[in-house]
């Protein structure tokens, strides 16, 4: 009995004990039943926030938004970045501004708002970075294989550690080698950035490892900050330090490589003005100083086929640069001829007078040129298919120059058919090399003479519809490339092919390869100085040619 006693009050103050745990219990389960369906209905209007005037609310509001995710994320955060997204200045509506009207924000549901009413988002730097961030953090679960491949080049860029979760979430979700590859490389990127979760030393040296052999100037930003971070281990200091040092050696070699390719497409832009430039100079031996503005003609007469192109048939604007290479060559060679017939063929056998004709000869077309089109330049468009670049290695290849440079190579090919293949040809090698002979056995050599300056001439605008998609069309335009084709049909042999190939591609290459060292201009100096010393050396050029009698 007294142990029953006893326990009396024991029990009955465990009874109390238990009642208030259970009242506890259930409060909390009460209120959870009242206040989560209210922190539901808040994540489901993350799109309020963007209704408010505080820039910290709306950077706040875009990242809940891309947690969310949801159909209409993607396209509010567009209209956020492409300021097409609207607010009501009293409640919290959302309105997009399209083509045909206005849309809900919320449904996409047309909406005819007050538009008095209504007030742009703010948007600043730090919103714009957050919508960057959201919308390649929904487009790496929801947008097409490019919007994916472009959204986890932004992670990569931005290394920001807050992204990995988004990462990790993407990295679970694909089997695309290449975009994984990336995102692997946005992670180790992210993982080595000030304010990332801390990690073991062998994790930090295997995304040093992945970034170094990633390379490129993006993976050299982020190890060269790793490698003076405190927060991480001494030996992954030491091995970003080394990375640095070998992304560093890499660059370097893929800028060579890059000069190289600029230095060939200069290079390719020399030979076409050369060509030309090289059979009137071989075979006549004038010196035509107004094949600078037959090139600009060929330019114009692009300009022109453009412009007909576009008001005749819309449709083929794509290809109105194809159409004008024949019109150009005709054009250009036709007035090649009216030039030799009514003025060249007068001064042969005089060259210093057909440099001064010639000379004067340029600056009236360039006044003709300039009363037709006016002083200022014309606006040649590059169609759709020259746009655009892509990477081989660490090597930027423009399409537009590689175009060029093809373009370069089949016109020399087909001017070497011409001048071993067919009977002109024949009559102009025979001319070159022998003029008096080649009269004596037959050769009509005024012909021959009114039919070579034609083909220069057409070369000459061949060249200007090439010019025209990678520098200023004015009439000016020839005079940038005249000094520098007789520099190259001097250098390469006077008349042969082969050397003004040779020449354009040294001075090409070398041009580009001086100007990080020495700067543009005293590059082009010091080129021009060289080449003067090896002509002294060999005045007929890297590759004479053998049996050469214009002047007998």
């Amino acid at each position: 009995m007294a142990d029953v006693a006893m326990s009396g009050p024991a029990a009955l103050s465990g009874r109390k004990m238990r009642n208030g745990v259970r009242g506890i219990f259930a409060a909390v389960l009460l209120s959870l039943l009242f206040i989560q369906p209210h922190h539901a209905r808040a994540d489901e209007d993350a799109f309020a926030g963007l209704a408010t005037t505080q820039f910290n609310t709306i950077a706040s509001s875009v990242d809940q938004i891309a947690q969310q995710g949801g159909s209409r994320a993607l396209p509010v955060l567009r209209a956020l970045a492409d300021r097409k997204l609207f607010a009501a200045r009293e409640g919290d509506g959302l309105f997009i501004r399209t083509d045909s009207g206005w849309e809900d924000a919320r449904s996409g549901a047309s909406a005819s708002p007050d538009e008095e009413t209504l007030r742009p988002v703010r948007v600043n730097n730090r919103v714009r970075l957050a919508v960057v961030a959201a919308e390649a953090e929904l487009e790496l679960v929801s947008g097409t294989p490019a919007e994916r491949q472009a959204s986890a080049n932004v992670f990569y860029q931005r290394h920001d550690p807050a992204m990995l979760p988004a990462i990790d979430k993407a990295l679970s979700k694909t089997d695309d080698a290449a975009l994984k590859d990336t995102l692997l490389n946005a992670r180790v990127a992210a993982l080595l950035s000030p304010g990332a979760p801390a990690s073991d030393a062998q994790t930090q040296q295997q995304a040093v490892a992945k970034l170094k052999a990633a390379g490129g100037l993006d993976a050299r930003g982020v190890l060269a900050q790793a490698s003076t971070s405190e927060a991480l281990d001494p030996a992954t200091r030491k091995a970003a330090e080394a990375a640095v040092s070998s992304i560093d050696f890499k660059l370097k070699l893929w800028g060579f490589g890059q000069d190289a390719f600029y230095g060939l497409s200069l290079g390719s832009v020399l030979l076409l003005a050369a060509m030309g430039l090289a059979i009137t100079f071989g075979v006549m031996g004038v010196i035509n100083m107004a094949h600078g503005e037959l090139m600009m003609i060929g330019a114009y007469t692009t300009w022109l086929t453009q412009k007909a192109v576009l008001s005749l048939a819309p449709a083929l604007g794509s290809f109105s640069l194809i159409l004008a290479i024949p019109a150009a060559f005709l054009v250009c060679g036709a007035l090649g001829i009216v030039i030799e017939r009514g003025l060249i063929r007068f001064l042969y056998g005089r060259p210093l007078e057909t440099l001064l004709a010639t000379w004067g000869l340029s600056l009236i077309l360039q006044q003709v040129i300039r009363s037709l089109f006016g002083p200022t330049n014309v606006a040649v468009i590059t169609p759709p298919w020259l746009s655009g670049s892509f990477h081989l290695g660490g090597i930027e290849v423009t399409i537009d120059r590689l175009a060029i440079m093809i373009f370069a190579g089949v016109v020399m090919a087909g001017l070497m058919l011409v001048l071993r293949r067919t009977p002109l040809g024949l009559e102009m090698r025979a001319v070159t090399q022998n003029r008096r002979m080649a009269a004596l056995m037959g050769i009509r050599t005024a012909r021959v003479d009114a039919l070579t300056f034609g083909l220069g001439s057409g070369i000459a605008g061949l060249a200007g519809v090439a010019v025209s998609q990678i520098d200023n069309v004015s009439p000016n335009l020839g005079q940038s490339y005249i000094i520098d084709s007789f520099l190259v049909v001097v250098f390469g042999g006077v008349g042969n092919l082969w050397g003004t190939l040779a020449a354009a591609a040294t001075l090409g290459v070398g041009g580009k390869a001086l100007e990080p060292l020495v700067g543009a201009v005293s590059g082009k100096i010091l080129l021009l100085v060289l080449v003067i010393l090896y002509i002294q050396r060999h005045p007929r050029g890297m590759f004479p040619l053998r049996g050469r009698g214009v002047e007998s």
